[in-house]
């Protein structure tokens, strides 16, 4: 099976004095349907660097990375948008839910990109609030919500329209630590029941959930 995602040669830098400074170095790295990998190393590794390489935020790099056999380094922004759309779940460390919508709203948004009809879309809300178990807060912005709860919605959000692979930046940062084990439990059974994760951590306790670690060190891929 051909894999979700492919990169070769990977390098991200920028002009320092006279020379410059490379953030990631060399990255090769191929990521197959169902994979569920953690990518650790120290802070200032290139970690979230390199997720936000992988969710395509991030457009300034050398190299090249292939999604679907897409060339996403050839790809005008408009076209990587789309497959960023299409395909992409994006757990942020921070939530950056949208503080002037509700829960509800901040969680169809994704499915009126992809141009969901409306009674779908509602089906699919409902469904997601009731597997999150936060159909009382739906009302709700997210001041109002707890850290813990705003990072539940931010992860609803982000498998709302069953993505093929999840990206998560230290999706449980924020969290006290049963909160934390919830979410990767979450993740754990969205995995087992095939979407591919990537996640970056810190935590060994959230790589177990996983089946492959990625080691990143000063910009370089020194294990996997």
């Amino acid at each position: 099976m051909d894999p979700i995602i492919r990169l070769a040669n990977i390098e991200k830098s920028y002009p320092f004095g006279v020379g410059r400074t490379y953030v990631l170095r060399r990255i090769a790295l191929e990521i197959r349907e169902g994979d569920f990998v953690s990518i650790m190393g120290p802070s200032g590794a290139g970690k979230s660097t390199l997720l936000h390489i992988l969710g395509m935020h991030d457009s300034a790099w050398e190299g090249e990375y292939y999604f679907l056999d897409q060339p996403v380094h050839r790809l005008k922004p408009k076209q990587r948008g789309e497959l960023h759309k299409q395909h992409i779940g994006f757990v942020f460390q921070s939530y950056h839910l949208l503080d002037n919508l509700t829960v509800y709203e901040n969680l169809e948004i994704p499915l009126s990109y992809r141009n969901v009809p409306r009674k779908e879309r509602e089906s699919m809300v409902a469904d997601v609030l009731d597997r999150f178990q936060i159909v009382g807060k739906k009302d709700l912005y997210p001041s109002q919500l707890s850290g813990g709860q705003q990072q539940l919605v931010g992860v609803a959000r982000a498998v709302i329209a069953h993505p093929k692979i999840i990206l998560a930046d230290e999706p449980t940062g924020n969290l006290h630590s049963a909160q934390g084990r919830e979410i990767m439990a979450l993740f754990k059974r969205l995995n087992d029941a095939g979407t591919t994760i990537v996640q970056v951590t810190h935590s060994e306790e959230n790589a177990s959930y996983g089946s492959r670690v990625i080691q990143l060190r000063d910009g370089w891929m020194v294990g996997d």
